[in-house]
């Protein structure tokens, strides 16, 4: 069996699946619209009156998606959420900069959030693996099916992207966002709307990636800046760098800072 004796290969004796594990017959049986997902089917209006007669059931479907979730999580400890592309390819410059993130904040007590999926997802998880510390994926229902990772220690299934997206802010004492795609940036400006407004407290945005998100960060100054859309203050909410040591003294810094905020 895989141990920590032999570092980069996955652990699977820690594996927490969701509510189903579902086997290839099952899977067929149960096969409707393979692009119907459950959020589809919340929020697109159907030509069926009996649609609604389903809401209720879909409320409490929803309510038990945050209490699983919170009841995995809660005693996961200090953890730090990343985010990237899931197509990102093993070996590549960014899925091995994610790697060593995870690893460097393994070591260093964290637990590592991500989707569960692949590329990034895959590359932080494996690294967090690597530093001996708590690897979580909180995996998504899509059209195509979304795989949880083989490095990932604790697994949490969900179908709605709303009830992932609270686990993954609840549960982190910062963000590491690196290169990625319409996913990756829905989950940026999130957390900066959610720090802006004051719904939740101020933890560590850190982009990963110079150049990568420096044309972003270009266009925000020159226009939502400019134009007063948003103030000088709020573009300190966001850290940008290309270090992995960076990136965790970055994250040691803002922890000391709250433990003296703790202080009487």
């Amino acid at each position: 069996m895989p141990s920590r004796d032999h570092p980069g290969e996955p652990i699977s004796d820690r594996r927490r699946s969701g509510r189903l594990t579902i086997g290839p017959r099952a899977a067929a049986k149960m096969a409707g619209d393979p692009t119907m997902t459950e959020d589809r089917k919340l929020l697109e209006p159907s030509e069926r009156p009996a649609f609604l007669n389903t809401d209720p059931w879909r409320a409490l479907r929803i309510l038990s998606e945050f209490v699983e979730g919170f009841d995995a999580l809660a005693t996961v400890g200090p953890a730090i959420t990343v985010f990237g592309s899931a197509r990102v390819a093993e070996g590549s410059s960014i899925y091995e900069t994610a790697r060593e993130i995870g690893r460097r904040l393994a070591k260093e007590g964290y637990a590592i959030i991500t989707g569960g999926g692949q590329g990034v997802m895959e590359a932080a998880n494996r690294g967090c693996q690597e530093g001996g510390g708590m690897s979580v994926g909180c995996n998504i229902e899509l059209p195509h099916e979304q795989a949880v990772n083989p490095y990932v220690d604790l697994a949490v299934e969900f179908r709605y992207f709303f009830a992932r997206k609270t686990m993954f802010v609840k549960y982190a004492d910062g963000f590491v966002i690196l290169p990625g795609g319409f996913g990756t940036m829905d989950e940026l400006f999130e957390a900066l709307t959610l720090i802006q407004t004051g719904k939740i407290r101020h933890f560590p945005i850190i982009l990963v990636g110079s150049d990568f998100y420096g044309g972003l960060l270009d266009w925000i100054r020159r226009r939502l800046l400019v134009d007063g859309m948003v103030d000088e203050q709020d573009m300190d909410l966001i850290i940008v760098t290309d270090d992995p040591a960076e990136v965790v003294e970055i994250v040691k810094r803002a922890a000391r800072r709250r433990g003296s905020a703790d202080q009487p």
